[in-house]
């Protein structure tokens, strides 16, 4: 099991950048894929970015290529999203998600572990 905790939102005007980092206890966080996740008002869950358990497999999702960067150390069991060039349309509450074996990357319920999220405000 893996506890997770989100951390870097705020609030930045549009063109600006966040890192949000997320956080994961124990000591087998080099087992698990991690994705992140938004959720905007009024909206369902949305796929935003994917890496793989080595960092050798990332994708994302199209309307965050090009300016959001997903990585991880798993010596500090800690994944990051680098988001730039944000825009009004990327406010949400960010989650960070882990999963030992996924096959429908972008699907929710793939994930079985979640953090509580973190919001990301940005303003036009």
């Amino acid at each position: 099991q893996v506890q997770l905790v989100e951390s870097g939102g705020g609030l930045v005007q549009a063109g600006g950048s966040l890192r949000l980092s997320c956080a994961a206890s124990g000591r087998t966080f080099s087992t698990y894929s991690m994705a992140w996740f938004r959720q905007a008002p009024g909206k369902e869950r949305e796929f935003v970015a994917v890496i793989s358990r080595s960092g050798g497999f990332i994708y994302y999702t199209d309307s965050v290529k090009g300016r959001f960067t997903i990585s991880r150390d798993n010596a500090k069991s800690t994944v990051y999203l680098q988001m730039n060039s944000l825009k009004p349309e990327d406010t949400a509450v960010y989650c960070c998600a882990a999963a030992n074996v996924v096959v429908g990357i972008t699907t929710p319920s793939e994930y079985a572990y979640w953090g509580q999220g973190t919001q990301v405000t940005v303003s036009s």
